[in-house]
């Protein structure tokens, strides 16, 4: 088998080169997480403020038949950016918890590899 179909045969060409992109992309994709879970709540406190006002509108003459459409859309918003926020939020504690062992693997293997390096050249 000739060294570039041993390339195609497996998705990855070693263990190190896997890490290391990984590694870099980790951090990405963390950093995403956060972002979602800022913008969907800032998007929560923007839609209760505005369900608020609804609620005050209500109170001081607005007919209720008349805001009820637009009180359940806000209602089915706000279930539905919480929820993006819980996954969110899941995902990020899913990265936090994994970086730390991902990190120390490829700690690990890098000294693995200056170990085997450092052998095959005193030989």
């Amino acid at each position: 088998m000739s060294k570039k179909e041993e390339a195609e045969a497996y998705p990855l060409k070693s263990l190190h080169e896997f890490l290391t992109e990984l590694d870099k992309e980790w951090g990405k994709f963390r950093t995403g997480s956060m972002i979602g879970i800022i913008t969907s709540g800032v998007l929560l406190f923007f839609f209760l403020i505005r369900f608020l006002g609804l609620l005050w509108r209500i109170r001081h003459g607005l007919a209720l038949i008349e805001a009820l459409d637009e009180l359940l859309f806000l209602i089915l918003v706000a279930v539905f950016v919480t929820y993006e926020m819980s996954l969110l939020l899941r995902q990020y504690k899913f990265f936090t918890k994994w970086e730390r062992r991902m990190g120390l693997l490829l700690h690990l293997e890098e000294r693995l590899l200056e170990g085997t390096e450092g052998k095959s050249e005193g030989t």
